[in-house]
Formats: C-alpha cells, sequence, structure tokens
C-alpha cells in the first residue's frame, strides 16, 4: 500500500492540529472531585468523565507530570471541549489555563465554597453547551501526514516478536516516510536492547538524551536494591507465552519501530513533540499507563499489538489491537481488530500484514470504532512518580 498522499477525514481543531474523535470530556483535576464529574457526564449524554485516583498532595516532579498529564489529555485533538472540576479554584484554572492556550473550548469550576450541587448544576449546563456545539462539528479532509501515531505493546509473548510487533514496524516504516508523528517508550522492556535503540537515533545530541532517559530508569531499579524486575519483567503471562528473559522481550519489543525509521528526539512523560518524525518517549510499560500518556502527549491513533491478548482501551484515542497468535485470535476474538496470524501460517508477508493494519488505521481514523472502544475500555490511568507529601 501506498501510504504517502493518502487522506482520512479528521476534525482540525483550533491549534490546526488534526484528530479522528470529537469528545467533550469532564476532567477531575483531584480524586475528590471524580463524583461531580461523573454525575456531569450521566447528566450529559455524549461526555465522558476522566475519573482518577490522584491529584491532592503531590509536589514536584510528581505534580508537574500530573498537571502536564491532565493538560495534555484536555489539548489532544481528539477532543472538542472540555469541562475542568477541582475542589478549589487554584489548581482547577491551572488546567483550564493550560488547556485554553490550545484554543479549544474549556470551563472550570470548583467545589469549595459552591459544593456538589451547585457545581455539577452550572458544570452541567456548560458541558450541555459543549457537547451541542461540538455535535455540528464536520469532518473534512486531512492529508496522512497530519496524523500522530503512537505505539505500546502488552500481554507478548514468541508472536509479539515475530508477528504482531514487526507488523507495525512495517506501518512505521511506511507512515515515517509520509511524515507522520510517531511515539514508542517502554523504557523498562528495552532492557538488553537499549545499545539498538541508541544505534538509531538520529544525531550524537539525541543518543545522548536518550541513553540518560535508560539510565535514569536503571538508576530507579538500583535505588530500590532490586537486581532483577522478578515476576514484572517479564510478567507471568510473558513468561506462559515463551519469553523467558527481559533481554528477549526487548528483542521483540524494537520491532515495532521498523527498519527505516531513526530516532529524531526524546520526549519525558506526556511531552509534546514539535516536529514530525519517530519520537522516544520515557514511559512506563504498564499498558493503560502508557497508553494515558500518549494521549496526553498529543497522539491520535494508538497500535497495541498484544500476544497473549490485552484488554485496555483509553477514553480518548481509539486502540488498534494486532495479534499475530492464532489462539488468541480464537479465544479472545472480540479484542482484535488486526488478525495477522497468517504470518505464523505463512499465509501472508509481513508487507501485507503492514498494509492490513495501515487500512485499519484508515477506517479508524475515519471513524470505525476499535474493537476496545465497541467493548466500552476507557482506561484512563496517570503515572506517579513520588508517594504524597
Amino acid at each position: 500500500m501506498e501510504i504517502k498522499g493518502r487522506k482520512f477525514m479528521g476534525y482540525r481543531r483550533e491549534n490546526g492540529r488534526v484528530g479522528v474523535r470529537n469528545h467533550v470530556i469532564i476532567l477531575p483535576v483531584d480524586d475528590i472531585s471524580n463524583a461531580a464529574a461523573e454525575a456531569v457526564a450521566n447528566n450529559i449524554k455524549g461526555s465522558i468523565a476522566l475519573a482518577h485516583p490522584y491529584g491532592r498532595l503531590q509536589f514536584g516532579a510528581d505534580l508537574d507530570l500530573h498537571f502536564r498529564t491532565l493538560i495534555g489529555t484536555g489539548c489532544n485533538p481528539n477532543v472538542a471541549a472540555v469541562v475542568v472540576i477541582g475542589i478549589e479554584p487554584g489548581w482547577t484554572n491551572k488546567v483550564v489555563e493550560g488547556i485554553q492556550a490550545s484554543g479549544k473550548p474549556v470551563a472550570g469550576f470548583w467545589i469549595e465554597q459552591n459544593g456538589d450541587h451547585n457545581t455539577i448544576c452550572a458544570a452541567s449546563k456548560k458541558a450541555r453547551e459543549f457537547v451541542q456545539n461540538a455535535s455540528e462539528v464536520q469532518r473534512e479532509e486531512c492529508d496522512i501526514s497530519e496524523l500522530w501515531v503512537s505505539t505500546k505493546c502488552g500481554e507478548s509473548d514468541t508472536t509479539s516478536g515475530c508477528g504482531a510487533n514487526p507488523t507495525v514496524g512495517e506501518a512505521f516504516d511506511k507512515l515515517y516516510e509520509a511524515g507522520c508523528t510517531l511515539v514508542f517508550g517502554e523504557t523498562s522492556e528495552l532492557t538488553g536492547g537499549e545499545h539498538l535503540v541508541a544505534e538509531r537515533c538520529r544525531t550524537p545530541e539525541v543518543r545522548e538524551q536518550f541513553q540518560a532517559m535508560f539510565d535514569r530508569y536503571s538508576a530507579m531499579i538500583d535505588r530500590h536494591k532490586t537486581s532483577d524486575l522478578s515476576e514484572s519483567q517479564p510478567t507471568k503471562g510473558n513468561i506462559e507465552g515463551g519469553l523467558t528473559t527481559i533481554e528477549e522481550k526487548a528483542l521483540g519489543n524494537i520491532q515495532k519501530i521498523g527498519h527505516k525509521c531513526l530516532v529524531d528526539g526524546v520526549l519525558d512523560k506526556a511531552e509534546t513533540p514539535d516536529k514530525p518524525g519517530l519520537w522516544f518517549m520515557d514511559s512506563s510499560s504498564a499498558a493503560a499507563e502508557m497508553v494515558t500518556l500518549c494521549a496526553a502527549s498529543g497522539y491520535v491513533v494508538h497500535f497495541f499489538p498484544t500476544g497473549q491478548g490485552n484488554v485496555v482501551g483509553n477514553p480518548i484515542l481509539p486502540v488498534i489491537k494486532i495479534c499475530a497468535n492464532p489462539r488468541t485470535v480464537r479465544t479472545m476474538s472480540e479484542h482484535v481488530d488486526v488478525d495477522v496470524a497468517g504470518i505464523l501460517a505463512r499465509e501472508i508477508n509481513m508487507p501485507e500484514a503492514g498494509d492490513k493494519l495501515l487500512e485499519m488505521m484508515l477506517r479508524t481514523a475515519n471513524g470505525r470504532f476499535t474493537a476496545a472502544e465497541a467493548l466500552g475500555h476507557r482506561e484512563f490511568v496517570l503515572t506517579r512518580l513520588f508517594e504524597s507529601a
């Protein structure tokens, strides 16, 4: 499939970015505002509350990441408008002002000195207005180069490194040549193969930044006096699927960045890239955390290859599942968007598998629900760095 020059129907936002969904989100700043946010979403059909368990007594880099994730989520091009609800005005306004910088419609409400009833009522009125306005926004033709695509794998097994992950790599190679903005991460799952990623960095400066991110992760493991990642990396599911070491997992993971892509830049968690190309983002390998960070970074479509089967989704970022394991395709077919089990049966080759994924990507960008969306998987999981003060 020739992907360069292809078009899709997207939503062009106020800052020029293009989304493939048109969500109105109710965004709680902190855990104790979840109930009010969910009440608003219950009142106003067509809105989604993004409940989460954090936001009180955080500090330093952890607090910075908290704000960066919430603001980035609100700024994502898949979001049409945002209602922010917090317990007090200071942090609420900080999130509102961050989202306003994108030009997106946003309004903030707080519970202190207003109470739940008044806050829910006022926020519901604004959410109703946003939903009705969003319902009139029309898709328009956009060039494929305007698409931002992220990737992360989960519940990997031997078929991941041999089939599903290289399928993503095939697609990434073509998207890279078409001028798209791409990202991969999962810092811990590069262990033992990090030198291969370092060799793919475009410049010595990018290589130095990548190595610093990886070394920071390694130092964290050392600080906690953990000599290995027993029962975490690889997981029990990975081991059952035939991956016995983190190095084996890493070599399969790296297949997702293809053969032609170079690493053009490095991002910290939930940071937004400033140019097209392939980016590495330091991130957890936990499925919902990584996908949430990708959404907060501004990505609008996500490739998720899996071996043993993973059900994760996201409230605003459509997650396309790719699987090359015949058993998983049979037993978890409702979760699989792209079946590439034919690779192992030698019924299709890698370029054909990559084209199947690209075709599904275009269908998804044009509005088709992914399996995770149809099944209601809306996992929104924030990454924490520290304990609360």
